[in-house]
């Protein structure tokens, strides 16, 4: 190890939560360590996280002192495979290396730009352009996407991207509004070259400027009035770092370049309820075979990486209130720290009422009003902006919701004769149907760290004696005892949801406490599971998967998605077949959006959610919300300008 690289490496880590993401110092580190070990040299860091510590170390803290590791994965231009390494902040040393020779890296954000100007030089591309009419290469703008796996000649084996296009009219013009269609050109992105432009012939590129823009819009409707969000004593929240406290709620928010934000140990008044959960991937299928488009399936968390596309988050217009930020360090690939400021938003907001009686005998009211503690981040991929909220509200309950706005992808179609793939959204615009498929990874903890998982459905008694007034029907509970028999699917006919609960721990009914999930968003594939596409989203062949704990069992399609086969993931985790009965087990849910677009969501679309919710299911002994004490807003007004009494 070098001198310069050893007096980096003596900067001591600090006092850090074990579960906190990494610093920028410790991301240097990390960067120094590799690059000081022989396989590091001239590398390319594709991530660098933190290594959370195993959990029984972790139940020691803060009386025992915690690891502090980080895993790294680098890559190089001239070499195939990715390089897993482990490294001790504490030690300053590479614990493990591993080669994973057929795996490929992310697309990183530097490449996008990159990409774009090599597609724009390619003298196949520039002919292409040119028997479109279009001559100045600069006004096309090409988004890259993951090329994903289709066994097509001249493709194996390499790290490429396929990108689509369109024609910007002007600066700052949406051009989403002219895309070029049938015509898509394949980038080798460690050679830095074209190797092949697929030409599916010429299609009329639609002229019409559709625009969203403030600069060129002039048909605003008059503002309305003022709605301030105000906390004149400020919030409720205590951060220290990354460890919040809130009400009766704790918890530790991470972020990493992959998964964007972590929740960590949360905890309810003390008990535990989830030791980690995250969204794990998102999959974004699209359902048209024709031209290029067939090979839109892109997987937005495993290919790109969500955290390292996140916005950094304006005060005032992405949240209101009084905000907490928390700045997200990453790594580029040359190794250095790259911060995105305003990351991760932390605020307090009014729920509306949490629970209500009025006694009509006496006229007697009791109302209670509920607050949620919001965490929250937006990442832009490409078109869209997948914004992801993390809501923990005062009954227990925990909410995830994802909301998905920015602009549809686009392709040209002559007017009035879309596609039955499609609808046509501005005249000669189409937006295929597709679908968004998220995955949640819960590493639960219901009271402790042995769960085990019960499916409810509910159940019309058959007539007869059991059921002379044809009324009756029941929940019938089944318990889920190994990992293959919990492979599951919603089932809206008998309103099916699952419990978490701890057989060792039991309310005073006696049951044992839980925690309830919901499939309230869930979608069908219609992508075929033997298709290539589909081959590599087995996730999405269910929506609840269990598995016992296995801290490198982290992703439902597998480890690296970039170029992958469709191995390495939950459906090879379950394969092994665990016992999951009062045991450290792993939800993972799968929800989202099926989504044919509309000429409403064009040119920008407006929110659409989905998610889902863990409601607590005996996991008290009488409502939770039931300690709050009665208040009543001084700074609400009737509309003539009335406060609200005394």
């Amino acid at each position: 190890m070098d001198e310069a690289a050893h007096s980096l490496l003596a900067e001591p880590v600090g006092s850090i939560h074990p579960l906190a993401p990494l610093e920028p110092d410790e991301i240097a580190t990390v960067v120094a360590v590799v690059r000081a070990s022989a396989t590091g040299a001239g590398a390319l860091f594709e991530t660098i996280e933190l290594k959370e510590p195993a959990k029984s170390a972790f139940a020691a803290w803060p009386l025992r002192p915690v690891p502090r590791e980080a895993r790294a994965n680098i890559c190089r231009p001239d070499s195939p495979g990715v390089w897993r390494l482990v490294v001790s902040l504490d030690d300053m040393a590479v614990l493990s290396t591993v080669h994973v020779p057929e795996a490929r890296p992310m697309i990183q954000l530097e490449k996008f730009l990159a990409i774009e100007a090599i597609v724009r030089g390619d003298p196949a591309f520039i002919a292409a352009c040119a028997r479109r009419g279009i001559t100045d290469m600069a006004s096309v703008c090409i988004d890259p996407w993951s090329a994903g796996n289709f066994g097509i000649e001249g493709e194996e084996g390499g790290y490429l991207s396929h990108t689509f296009c369109w024609l910007r009219l002007r600066e700052n013009e949406n051009f989403y509004a002219h895309p070029i269609e049938g015509l898509n050109a394949v980038v080798d992105i460690h050679k830095g070259e074209v190797i092949r432009v697929d030409d599916y012939g010429v299609m009329p590129i639609p002229m019409a400027e559709v625009n969203y823009e403030a600069q060129f819009r002039s048909d605003f409707r008059p503002p309305l009035k003022p709605l301030d969000v105000v906390q004149p004593e400020g919030p409720s929240f205590v951060l220290e770092g990354h460890a919040i406290t809130w009400d009766k709620w704790s918890l530790v928010v991470g972020f990493n370049a992959r998964e964007a934000i972590t929740l960590h140990d949360i905890r309810y008044d003390g008990r535990p309820v989830c030791h980690r959960a995250s969204l794990v991937e998102m999959v974004v299928p699209y359902g048209t075979p024709a031209n290029g488009h067939y090979r839109k399936n892109v997987f937005d968390i495993g290919e790109y990486g969500l955290g390292k596309l996140a916005n950094s988050l304006k005060l005032g217009c992405d949240c209101l209130g009084h905000i907490a930020y928390l700045d997200a360090h990453l790594n580029t690939m040359n190794g250095e720290v790259m911060t995105i400021e305003n990351a991760v938003c932390i605020h307090e907001e009014d729920s509306g009422i949490l629970w209500k009686h009025w006694d009509f005998r006496t006229e007697r009211t009791e109302v209670r009003r509920g607050r949620r503690l919001v965490i929250s981040c937006i990442c832009t991929v490409g078109n869209y902006e997948y914004a992801s909220y993390w809501y923990l509200k005062q009954d227990g309950s925990i909410e995830f919701e994802m909301k998905a706005t920015g602009i549809i992808n686009t392709a040209a179609c002559l007017p009035g004769r879309p596609s039955k793939y499609g609808a046509e959204v501005s005249p000669g615009v189409e937006g295929h149907i597709h679908q968004h498929a998220f995955c949640a990874r819960l590493d639960m903890a219901v009271d402790g760290p042995n769960n085990s998982v019960v499916e409810c459905n509910t159940i019309a008694e058959p007539a007869g004696p059991d059921n002379p007034y044809g009324n009756a029907f029941y929940v019938q509970e089944t318990a889920l005892r190994s990992e293959l028999a919990a492979c599951r699917r919603a089932e809206p006919a008998t309103q099916r949801y699952w419990k978490v609960v701890n057989p060792s721990r039991l309310n005073h009914v006696g049951r044992p406490v839980s925690y309830k999930l919901e499939p309230s968003h869930t979608i069908i594939p219609f992508v075929r599971p033997e298709s290539p596409s589909g081959r590599r989203a087995t996730f999405m062949q269910n929506h609840l998967w269990v598995t016992a704990h296995d801290p490198e069992e982290r992703y439902p399609a597998g480890e690296y998605m970039n170029h992958s086969d469709g191995s390495g993931g939950i459906a090879d985790f379950v394969k092994q077949d665990r016992s999951i009965e009062n045991a450290d087990i792993v939800l993972w849910h799968v929800f989202g959006l099926h989504h044919l677009p509309r000429t409403e969501d064009f040119p920008v679309q407006s929110c659409i959610s989905t998610g889902f919710r863990l409601t607590p299911n005996g996991f008290f002994d009488q409502n939770p919300g039931i300690d709050l004490k009665p208040d009543v807003n001084r700074a609400s007004r009737t509309a003539g300008g009335h406060c609200c009494g005394p």
